[in-house]
């Protein structure tokens, strides 16, 4: 008799015992929302959605670990104990692989003992590592809590760039990534320096669908070669930050191998430049380096993210992502690291990362964060490093991606581990669609319209392809998104989704094109500007 790894299907993860109706909404009733709201994706009503691809930040479904934490939630303005706790998780998941303290135990499990709580819990010097703690946390601070991953970007590269400035205002400078998602870019490009994508060369190769589960050519590496032309051409002065985002997100949510990670480390070292992560999905990344890197299948989910965060001197996080929580955000760098050593110009970088965030989002012990969001947050981080759970998702979404792929539609193969993603250069091949046209906004105008599914596009109208110069233009992919959001949507969802994409994808002669008809000037315009669909005759 086979065993359950040998059924070839995959062991469930989860019981839902909490749902939602979805309401019956008609076309015609969709059509009339989407004109009241300028046929904006972000503001169509999602209660009248019947599956939402939009985003997996903050939308997915939480465990009765989290709720269990929620309740917990200590709402004290200073120091409330979730603090303790979260800054605990970070330590546990980034930094002590196998031999996590679990110091959130000490509160669930309703610990009365004083001394042992002021010990293990509330009154401890940590220094060292990412996230200093006691005195260490005061004098020399380096772990900032915020609302969500745009707030920490904003923190780092706003204080970054003045910096910048005293130092040498004449100089332009320059921050690589593997791919730079939308709000990175937008926060650096606001703060005077230029954002450059360094996708792999491989990105948009062909893969064969029924290939998924046998190897992965790990499309999210950032082209070393690239790399170091860059900063031979701009100068290592100009050059502060190189980053790693993991998995990336603009490049079809594809993973980085830990082989292009220590790459981009020894470059980094070379040339003594902070490396950070982007570390939105880094367990999801890990999971991938699991499944298809040589060395690490029997190593555990844990000890691969404390290696790949050993190779980086800082990271910035939404917390929102790789379906951890539904708030929250954090900057974090390595205790007395290159980052901390480089920017403490006249005043440690710390202290002035953290005036600006008491400024900016409050004292530092929410940073902007309910009490009760901050405890779920952290037994998020414990929730998320679980295989059974990675798996699950990982598998969800490669079915997605085969089913498409096998009705011909060309979507990014293979699948990450957050969403699916088209090719829109090929869905429009044999039609009049232009580049500027944005048919990939047309194309989720009447997705939500026909069939009441919200997508994304993440391509020249995200990424402002009508405002860049000819080289900005290369580093632009042009994609539609389908995030899965975790443990929401079910194999009925995903087969409504793929018929319904195969029926306009057979019609794809009849998607507008469309113009900005308010708003094409805007900062991150794809959340705030009117859209007008431009209909053939």
């Amino acid at each position: 008799m086979k065993s359950q790894d040998e059924l070839g299907v995959s062991v469930p993860a989860n019981k839902p015992l909490v749902v939602r109706t979805i309401k019956k909404v008609t076309k015609e009733q969709r059509e009339y929302a989407l004109k009241k709201t300028e046929y904006s994706m972000f503001s169509f009503p999602a209660d009248l959605i019947y599956v939402d691809f939009l985003s997996d930040s903050g939308s997915g479904a939480m465990t009765d670990f989290q709720w269990a934490a929620l309740f917990h939630g200590d709402e004290s303005y200073a120091r409330n104990k979730g603090y303790y706790v979260l800054l605990e998780a970070v330590r546990d998941t980034f930094e002590r692989g196998d031999n996590p303290k679990k110091s959130i135990n000490l509160i669930l499990s309703g610990e009365t003992n004083v001394k042992k709580l002021m010990d293990e819990l509330y009154i401890t010097s940590y220094e060292g590592g990412f996230v200093n703690g006691g005195i260490h946390q005061l004098t020399r601070p380096n772990g900032f809590i915020v609302p969500q991953g745009r707030c920490a970007e904003h923190l780092l590269f706003s204080t970054v760039a003045t910096i910048l400035k005293k130092k040498n205002k004449d100089i332009t400078n320059y921050i690589p990534n593997n791919g730079h998602f939308d709000t990175t870019e937008a926060n650096i490009v606001a703060n005077g320096i230029q954002a450059v994508n360094l996708f792999s060369e491989n990105l948009m190769d062909d893969f064969p669908f029924d290939e998924m589960d046998s190897r992965n050519p790990f499309k999210g590496n950032m082209d070393i070669k690239k790399l170091e032309n860059l900063i031979q051409d701009k100068g290592v002065e100009s050059i502060p930050l190189i980053y790693v985002t993991i998995t990336n997100n603009t490049a079809a949510g594809q993973p980085v191998s830990m082989k292009n990670i220590k790459e981009v480390n020894k470059i980094a070292e070379k040339y003594d430049i902070p490396l950070f992560f982007d570390a939105c999905r880094f367990s999801e990344n890990a999971n991938f380096i699991k499944e298809f890197e040589d060395g690490y299948n029997d190593r555990s989910i844990q000890s691969i993210i404390q290696e790949m965060f050993s190779y980086v001197d800082g990271f910035t996080i939404s917390f929102k992502k790789d379906g951890l929580a539904n708030i929250g955000g954090g900057l974090f760098f390595r205790d007395k690291g290159l980052f901390h050593k480089k920017f403490s110009v006249g005043e440690d970088i710390g202290i002035a990362l953290k005036e600006k965030q008491i400024l900016t989002f409050g004292n530092d012990s929410y940073g902007g964060m309910s009490g009760r969001d901050i405890m779920a947050l952290a037994a998020g981080l414990y929730e998320i490093v679980k295989e059974l759970y990675l798996n699950e998702r990982k598998t969800q979404v490669r079915e997605f991606a085969k089913k498409l792929a096998q009705n011909g539609i060309p979507v990014i193969l293979p699948a990450g581990g957050h969403a699916v993603y088209l090719n829109m250069d090929k869905f429009f091949e044999g039609t009049d669609m232009k580049i500027d046209d944005f048919g990939g906004v047309g194309f989720t105008i009447e997705l939500l319209k026909h069939y009441g599914i919200r997508a994304v596009e993440l391509g020249p109208f995200a990424f402002e392809w009508d405002k860049k110069t000819p080289e900005q233009q290369k580093g632009i992919l042009n994609l539609v998104r389908f995030a899965m959001p975790r443990n929401v949507y079910n194999a009925s969802h995903i087969d409504y989704a793929v018929a319904a994409i195969t029926e306009l994808y057979q019609n794809k002669d009849k998607i507008p094109k469309v113009k900005i008809s308010r708003g094409a000037e805007l900062r991150l315009r794809h959340f705030q500007t009117g859209l007008q669909p431009i209909y053939k005759n």
